[in-house]
């Protein structure tokens, strides 16, 4: 039987708390109906024997404090909310407790954005992590040396593993019951709770917001420029020459404020002005792909589909109700 520690951190998200009690105990319902022993026993684990938790509207009362739990076999750190700085202070006394559980041979499992909370164990430096796509800038600035990897639902590796954003930690929580049950009760898991098994990427939900939570101006000015010139094609030896920088120093002055290279910065742009035409209007996909500055549909629906997941088309039909109808 794995041992399974929920941590409850001040500050976090109750659901991400509730829903994987709820379905680990629930596994183990289903193999009890099989004649089965259970696979999970799962505990809440934290700091105080009842945490409050938004604003105390909820309480949750823990069944063991972190000093009682000397071995567990998984810890799941559910999402956080609020300000990330101060949640991550709040529960500095669990950064230890972590670090001696993986250490110990524990497999630490992250949800949303509780991979704040493992990133500041340091032990995801060097190594890659998910996390909820809006907060990508800042885990990158918080942790520099963590790889984060875009778009991906699930990051495994070194007993290490992470969900993307939201309801991406459904599909966390069914690798761990395939891991530890077998694929029979996470495919009934998927189905009794309505998910989409093995989904790979957080993509197609990404709103793209440039980067300009920083101090280069010139190169705030050029991201201006690409988002109000989304028609025209821009080169970077344009912006490079607009802008007075020599287009090497250019490139890399880009890409440290924004994270970006410029090439990839204008596609983003571009195909996030697509998506909102493709959702919003009867525009078809060769009247949106002029609209933003393309002229190759094959190009379009490549750079499309690579920052999207999704076909133009198929973008259209799951976002669009006009276009679902038609």
């Amino acid at each position: 039987m794995k041992h399974i520690s929920i941590l409850v951190p001040y500050d976090a998200v109750p659901a991400a708390i509730v829903d994987p009690r709820y379905m680990f105990t629930t596994i183990n319902h289903f193999l009890a109906e099989m004649g089965k022993e259970p696979v999970f026993d799962v505990q809440l684990v934290g700091l105080a024997q009842q945490v409050q938790l938004v604003n105390n509207a909820f309480a949750v009362n823990t069944d063991k404090l972190c000093s009682d739990i000397e071995k567990t076999d998984i810890v799941i750190i559910p999402a956080l909310a609020g300000d990330i700085k101060i949640s991550l202070e709040r529960n500095k006394e669990l950064v230890p407790w972590i670090i001696k559980q993986y250490e110990n041979g524990a497999e630490i499992t992250s949800l949303c954005i509780g991979a704040f909370l493992l990133a500041e164990t340091g032990l995801l430096n060097g190594k890659e992590c998910s996390t909820h796509w809006l907060f990508a800038n800042v885990f990158r600035e918080m942790f520099p040396e963590v790889i984060l990897t875009d778009g991906s639902i699930i990051t495994e590796g070194d007993r290490l593993n992470s969900s993307g954003g939201a309801a991406s930690y459904w599909n966390m929580l069914l690798r761990i019951i395939e891991r530890y049950a077998g694929r029979e009760m996470a495919i009934r898991a998927s189905k009794f709770f309505a998910i989409e098994i093995d989904r790979k990427s957080q993509s197609p939900f990404i709103m793209f917001n440039g980067q300009k939570k920083h101090e280069d101006e010139p190169i705030k000015k050029a991201q201006e420029f690409i988002e109000e010139n989304l028609a025209e094609k821009i080169s970077i030896e344009d912006l490079a020459t607009r802008f007075a920088i020599g287009r090497r120093h250019f490139i890399r002055r880009f890409k440290k404020a924004t994270n970006n290279t410029p090439a990839e910065y204008i596609q983003r742009v571009k195909i996030e002005a697509a998506k909102k035409h493709l959702e919003n209007t009867r525009k078809n996909i060769n009247e949106v792909m002029y609209d933003v500055g393309y002229t190759d549909v094959k190009t379009f629906r490549t750079v499309f589909k690579k920052i999207t997941g999704l076909s133009p088309i198929d973008y259209k039909h799951r976002y669009n109700r006009d276009g679902a109808v038609n």
